[in-house]
């Protein structure tokens, strides 16, 4: 059995496509090509005003334009050797951070590639479902689902049982394999292979909010 972390897995994974891919390969995320998903990834763990990029919305616009034109000027070849070391050390430890943190994020960029090249769900892949439902079903995904305000929603996956995201009033249930439920969740409705339940207020909620982390 591996002991490589699965977040690890799936950097090293993205980081074959985007070479065998091309910097103009499409991906699931609006306006960005693979070169921009790379310099994205470098910003977000190597330089430390990413967090103001990623997180500050609006008013970090031209700090982003700024970064991430340096970022893309150094070529996709060089950009994911850069992801490839793996995250830099830090002097700190939180037990359960990394999968919180890296496996989510890792997991839906490797996705935004893949089926934005027209590859499908994978298969064969219990302990990534696994991990990803764990992490679904904890603050991960109440983190994700954080802009719903009264709507509750239950997330449900075949032969995994069922995890309450939010309480609330009206209902919705979203149901699927773990990794099509992480890509609803994370905003990439259109591409993921899930049904919808429940109160119509409550699903047409789940349809038209911002989610994500």
């Amino acid at each position: 059995m591996s002991t490589v972390p699965l977040d690890a897995t799936e950097r090293e994974q993205l980081c074959d496509l985007f070479l065998e891919l091309g910097p103009e390969a499409p991906t699931l995320c609006e306006g960005w090509a693979a070169l921009d998903l790379a310099a994205h990834l470098v910003i977000r763990e190597r330089d430390p005003r990413g967090g103001l990029v990623i997180l500050g919305g609006a008013r970090f616009s031209g700090l982003e334009d700024k970064l991430m034109g340096r970022a893309k000027d150094r070529g996709l070849d060089a950009l994911v050797a850069t992801l490839r070391k793996g995250p830099p050390p830090v002097p700190w430890r939180l037990p359960g951070l990394r999968p919180l943190l890296n496996l989510n994020e890792w997991f839906v960029h490797h996705e935004d590639v893949r089926r934005a090249n027209g590859q499908p769900p994978r298969t064969d892949v219990a302990g990534l479902e696994e991990a990803l439902w764990g992490t679904l079903g904890g603050g991960a995904g109440r983190l994700m689902v954080r802009s719903l305000g009264d709507v509750g929603l239950t997330i449900a996956a075949p032969d995994r049982g069922e995890k309450v995201l939010r309480k609330g009033t009206p209902t919705a249930t979203l149901t699927g394999a773990p990794q099509e439920l992480a890509l609803y969740l994370n905003g990439r409705r259109t591409h993921a292979e899930v049904t919808l339940t429940g109160d119509p207020t409550a699903t047409q909620s789940l349809t038209t909010t911002n989610l994500g982390v």
